[in-house]
């Protein structure tokens, strides 16, 4: 039986997709306890692994700031965001391969211009 995806990102996943859109996001995907059933809504914070669009106008760390503030202030908790090329120990990375699962995709039609 697959794991059960943290109950507020489902509850909140037009709006995580809306922030996605407006931040340039190509792929959102969570992983940690709120991604392989564990999630404690009293004690647990979000993980996530973001792909930005390299092509947008606006820069990564500008887009990756506002976004990481903008994820906290929607699901109202400490949120970590980072991208594929910092998991760079091979230990951290078989654990957040174990547990990640994807939140958010942009659709090819949702590409930059």
């Amino acid at each position: 039986m697959p794991a059960q995806i943290a109950p507020p990102l489902i509850e909140h996943r037009d709006a995580i997709a809306a922030l996605c859109r407006e931040s340039g996001i190509e792929r959102l995907e969570v992983f940690g306890s709120a991604a392989d059933g564990r999630f404690d809504a009293q004690r647990s914070d979000f993980d996530f692994i973001a792909r930005f669009d390299t092509t947008a106008r606006t820069s990564i760390a500008q887009r990756y700031v506002g976004f990481a503030e903008a994820l906290e202030r929607l699901l109202g908790t400490h949120v970590d965001v980072m991208t594929d090329r910092q998991i760079t120990n091979p230990y951290f990375r078989r654990a957040v391969d174990a547990s990640r699962r994807e939140i958010y995709v942009r659709a090819p039609a949702q590409a930059s211009a």
